[in-house]
């Protein structure tokens, strides 16, 4: 039997879109307090167009108060959006999530995504969702990405890596001998970083810099 919301819940659901950002704070807050199956369409598609980010994470937040199922394949669809924000999006609510049945979305293409934002998402609920023994396949293509964008855009990509540990050092290996001297010196301030996780991206990067600038290499040719 279908059902209408009630007056408090389409209120809730109005608000998403009100002109002022604390107002739809509010209102995800509302939605991700009363979960209903129903809110899930307008959540996800707020999150593809919602311009603050704090009231994004708002409705990433109440996205994950809601069940997996219904969840789920509306997620899994957007991640496949032409707005880089929608795939950015789902991405970063597939990883609050981190249901491993998404894996099979976080293709080569999403990890490479031309928007570095779609990219940041897609290593990071990459590095969530993948399943036991395909860890050295995702460092080898996160591996790929190494010396792209700027620095916050390197600081994740290293941080991905880290987190996947022993397996990363063999996916640098290319990377070390890698023409190009920013791709370098990424992988060697990646490696620093899984030597020492307590060593700072900035300090690492910029050693890294100095040693490449001085005619060394990536962590297997220092």
């Amino acid at each position: 039997m279908t059902t209408t919301l009630g007056p408090d819940a389409s209120r809730a659901l109005r608000a998403l879109e009100d002109d002022s950002p604390s107002v739809r704070l509010r209102a995800a807050l509302a939605v991700g307090t009363a979960p209903d199956p129903r809110f899930v369409g307008t959540l996800v598609e707020r999150c593809a167009v919602e311009p603050e980010f704090f009231v994004r994470d708002m409705l990433t937040w109440a996205l994950t108060r809601h069940p997996v199922s219904s969840t789920l394949p509306v997620l899994l669809r957007e991640v496949g959006s032409e707005r880089a924000q929608a795939r950015s999006q789902a991405l970063h609510t597939l990883s609050k999530i981190g249901d491993r049945r998404a894996w099979p979305a976080i293709t080569g293409a999403l990890l490479s995504d031309a928007d570095d934002e779609v990219a940041r998402s897609a290593w990071r609920a990459a590095v969530v969702l993948v399943p036991e023994g395909e860890e050295a396949a995702l460092a080898s293509a996160l591996a790929t990405q190494l010396g792209r964008g700027d620095r916050d855009t390197q600081r994740s990509l290293s941080r991905a890596l880290v987190a996947l540990g022993e397996v990363v050092p063999s996916a640098l290996r290319a990377a070390a001998t890698a023409r190009d001297e920013g791709v370098r010196a990424h992988a060697l301030a990646t490696e620093r970083l899984l030597r020492d996780p307590d060593t700072g991206f900035e300090a690492a990067i910029e050693e890294a810099k100095r040693v490449v600038a001085l005619g060394g290499s990536g962590p297997e040719g220092r």
